[in-house]
């Protein structure tokens, strides 16, 4: 690891180089921009500063999320060629802390797609096999990650796109829950489930960015959001006495057999550790994609209504033919799925009680190939079985690598709690880390 965060940083921007013009993880890298923030911070480490949590930490930000004067596309003709003026709050919040920010990396088009392809940069691949997809729709900071582009990205996940390309990606990713951290300044696909969140290698990393970003915006609504508090200082404190939720319905149904082994033996290592496995039924999770789809795409098709209407032409056909199945759901499919959330959350909350962590694959397959068959619509609700339960109940979720498929390709372990509970589950993540090194593994890059 490099001294200093020009060393770091000229270490990211070297692979970049090298390697972004196949992976294509990025859609617009600020060399300059990020060159001065690390000078910055180097010459307060001189000066005895401290900048913040992330002091000279490099980061890449999904192109969803805007950054003053760095195009932010959302991976979209329609916004291909918008500016922002100023800076989301959360990427503010990151550059205050020290954070040194590399770029906008690739997503799937107006984060509506398991693929990460976009008509403005192209097929984002994933850098374990360049065959594949890696996971969307924050593919592209997901294989920045991977790659060594960057030490730690954002993304926002609604049903996934922050879970799905930790996964398929080999790195750790966090969706808070819905509420933790302030979503304005990038563009939504369904502001009730909307969730940006960190990833990176490192479970410890996740948590400085976390608590960077967990932070009330000026002038915002309140919301129901405790205050995180102090949480670093208990991130080692293990998971002695924690109970393991492992379901028995759902979650490992038509699982890879790889991924189920390899989920299997990360219970056993927390197991060993103290955690005490309790078998569960999580009542109502075979429903949940169902009900989440009727109000994440009929949101989507609200936001962009106009769009939609007056240059469809500007949407890529399988983003076009996915968006227009919210149009064909009614009033009536959108209050009940409202009622069926409702009913959802109540079950959780009843399921939390007798759990402290409901473990699980992140994905049940690998991830497929790029030049798969299957539409955008099949493909994306395949992959995110196991996370759209997470988005429809608004609470928390952590993805880890916990091994690789015989063929090659990295496998997810899903830890999910209840509401505001991130502390417990990245202390979780941090024991786990500590016995197993599949995180520190890099793809075989030419």
């Amino acid at each position: 690891m490099p001294e200093n965060a020009r060393d770091n940083l000229e270490a990211a921007l070297g692979v970049i180089g090298r390697h972004d013009a196949a992976i294509k993880a990025m859609v617009t890298v600020t060399a300059e921009q990020a060159r001065d923030a690390a000078d910055l911070a180097d010459q307060a480490a001189r000066e005895g500063r401290w900048l913040g949590l992330l002091h000279g930490m490099t980061m890449a930000i999904k192109d969803n999320i805007q950054t003053a004067g760095v195009r932010t596309t959302s991976g979209s003709l329609h916004f291909k060629d918008v500016v922002p003026n100023q800076d989301a709050f959360v990427v503010q919040r990151l550059r205050a802390a020290g954070a040194v920010i590399v770029g906008k990396a690739a997503m799937h088009e107006l984060a509506f797609g398991i693929r990460s392809y976009n008509p403005v940069s192209g097929q984002c691949r994933n850098p374990w096999d360049q065959s594949r997809i890696p996971g969307g729709s924050s593919g592209g900071s997901g294989a920045a990650v991977a790659a060594g582009m960057a030490q730690a990205a954002l993304g926002s996940d609604t049903g996934g796109s922050v879970r799905l390309p930790a996964a398929m990606n080999g790195i750790a990713g966090l969706r808070p829950t819905h509420g933790r951290v302030p979503n304005h300044g990038s563009t939504p696909v369904s502001a009730s489930y909307d969730t940006i969140g960190p990833m990176a290698r490192r479970v410890g990393d996740l948590a400085r960015i976390l608590a960077v970003t967990a932070q009330g915006e000026p002038g915002a609504a309140p919301t129901a959001a405790p205050d995180l508090g102090n949480f670093l200082p208990t991130l080692n404190d293990g998971v002695a006495g924690l109970r393991l939720g492992l379901p028995l319905n759902h979650y490992f149904l038509n699982c890879d057999d790889d991924i189920a082994e390899a989920v299997m033996t990360a219970v056993r290592a927390l197991e060993a550790q103290g955690a005490r496995i309790v078998e569960v039924d999580v009542e109502g999770a075979e429903t949940t994609h169902q009900w989440a789809t009727i109000q994440i795409y009929a949101d989507a098709c609200a936001f962009h209504a106009e769009r939609l209407d007056r240059h469809p032409e500007l949407f890529s056909p399988a983003v076009l033919e996915r968006m227009l199945v919210g149009r064909g759901f009614t009033a009536v499919d959108y209050a009940n799925a409202c009622r069926a959330r409702e009913t959802w959350q109540r079950g959780l909350a009843r399921l939390y009680q007798d759990i402290d962590i409901l473990i699980s694959p992140t994905t049940p397959a690998p991830p497929p190939p790029i030049a798969e068959d299957k539409s955008l619509l099949e493909a994306t609700r395949d992959a995110s079985r196991n996370t759209y339960a997470g988005g429809f109940g608004a609470n928390p979720g952590l993805s880890l690598p916990c091994g690789f498929g015989g063929d090659g390709l990295p496998i997810g372990l899903q830890l999910e709690a209840a509401w505001w509970r991130e502390p417990m589950l990245l202390r979780a993540g941090m024991a786990y880390q500590a016995v197993t090194d599949w995180h520190l593994t890099e793809p075989p890059l030419p």
